[in-house]
């Protein structure tokens, strides 16, 4: 296929272009709207459901693009609102369910609360939370025990061909593939010229390190992420704000760099 936009964006979520705290994006809007008279494209890349990213995606005006949804265990096609039955949820808890107890205890997912936990545990309002659970692929959580026992914890996942991706609130747990992975599917299919990835936490920082430039969001909920491999050579962007103030001035930063 050729190209159809000079520039595609991916970015997270929840700690990049939405607020740690109050999940506002409105600080973000005249990068967003500079991207839109560009026609870039904007792929949303998060933990989030199918559900959460399909009524966000139209609300941000990115619906004409795919997304990626729960930190990359599945992929929502443009004007999409759902991905349909995938089967690999009741898979994964199935694993989970399976494992020692003294392992199983420590962790506590999504499926093992009510909405109105999983709205207390991500600060998100009910209505929210409720989407939160319309899981397809993957199982975020809460680890509570040391760190010799989530290594037993993974170990025996993986056994099962689980795997643990580290967010900045959340532990998730799936059978494989990330937000690189999805990455590489939509540039493969929509060929743009240049790439910008936006993302502050762990599990963003092969996106960010395969993007022409990168650029890692201040977030002082947890600690900064270590330096990238394509930090030396000049590829990587770091902000001093946090959130979608951040995300606002980096992508002109990033523009610019790319003299778009």
């Amino acid at each position: 296929m050729s190209a159809t936009c000079s520039l595609m964006v991916f970015t997270d979520l929840d700690g990049t272009l939405i607020d740690h705290t109050t999940y506002d994006w409105a600080p973000a809007l005249p990068a967003l709207n500079t991207l839109r008279d560009m026609s870039a494209g904007l792929v949303l890349a998060s933990s989030k459901t199918a559900a959460e990213i399909g009524s966000l995606r139209q609300k941000i005006g990115a619906e004409v693009w795919p997304a990626i949804v729960e930190n990359g265990a599945g992929l929502l096609p443009p004007g999409e609102r759902t991905v349909g039955e995938a089967g690999q949820y009741a898979s994964v808890r199935a694993a989970l369910d399976g494992l020692p107890r003294d392992l199983r205890r420590l962790f506590c997912g999504f499926g093992d609360v009510t909405p109105a936990q999983v709205a207390q545990m991500t600060g998100l309002a009910l209505e929210d939370a409720i989407l939160a659970q319309e899981r397809g692929f993957s199982e975020p959580g809460q680890w509570s025990g040391t760190s010799s026992q989530k290594d037993a914890f993974l170990a025996a996942l993986a056994e099962h061909g689980v795997t643990a991706q580290q967010g900045g609130r959340f532990l998730t747990l799936s059978f494989g593939r990330n937000k690189v992975d999805q990455m590489r599917l939509i540039t493969g299919t929509y060929r743009p010229r240049h790439t910008i990835a936006l993302g502050d936490a762990p599990n963003d920082i092969a996106m960010l390190e395969n993007a022409d430039i990168g650029i890692v969001i201040a977030n002082p909920a947890h600690p900064p992420l270590p330096e990238l491999k394509t930090e030396a050579a000049g590829r990587i962007i770091r902000t001093m704000h946090a959130g979608p103030v951040g995300w606002n001035l980096a992508i002109r930063d990033a523009l610019d760099r790319l003299e778009l």
